[in-house]
């Protein structure tokens, strides 16, 4: 049940992300022209889905290595969405009015995966304990050591 309730997390910070980036852009839209509004608002929204993803989906500690990391899940996602668009359209013949939301509820499960990786990767401190569960064969999860402190430069 964890990693599912983990997806059903990360899909509902994906349509809070969205909702944010939508009402950042009309309220900077004011202010600046259309692209300079989304680049902001894009970027104001993927550091708030960062946090939103670190502590509300996997309910770890956000460190400066996934930080930095975490802009790969975007790139996933546009790879995946832009390919999907471009199969569902040109070569099934599909609509392009919806496409892309075919395209984008299909990469869902690929984006997870990456944010999933990314958010869950050991910190790279050590390694894993061979005496612990995973390295006997068991089935218990291996039990996780504590996280440097929240942006923590050293991580």
């Amino acid at each position: 049940m964890e990693v599912r309730g983990q997806l059903l997390r990360f899909a509902l910070v994906g349509a809070v992300n969205t909702g944010t980036y939508y009402g950042l852009y009309l309220i900077l839209l004011t202010w600046l022209p259309y692209v300079a509004a989304h680049v902001l608002a894009f970027v104001l929204s993927m550091i708030g889905s960062f946090f939103l993803t670190s502590y509300f989906t996997y309910r770890t500690r956000p460190t400066w290595r996934k930080f930095l990391l975490f802009p790969l899940t975007n790139a996933a996602n546009f790879t995946v969405t832009t390919a999907g668009v471009y199969l569902l359209v040109d070569v099934w013949g599909m609509g392009s009015r919806y496409a892309p939301l075919i395209a984008a509820a299909a990469a869902i499960p690929i984006t997870f995966v990456v944010s999933r990786t990314i958010m869950l990767r050991p910190d790279g401190r050590g390694g894993g304990d061979p005496s612990g569960p995973a390295h006997r064969g068991g089935t218990q999860q291996p039990v996780q050591k504590p996280e440097p402190s929240a942006m923590d430069p050293a991580a």
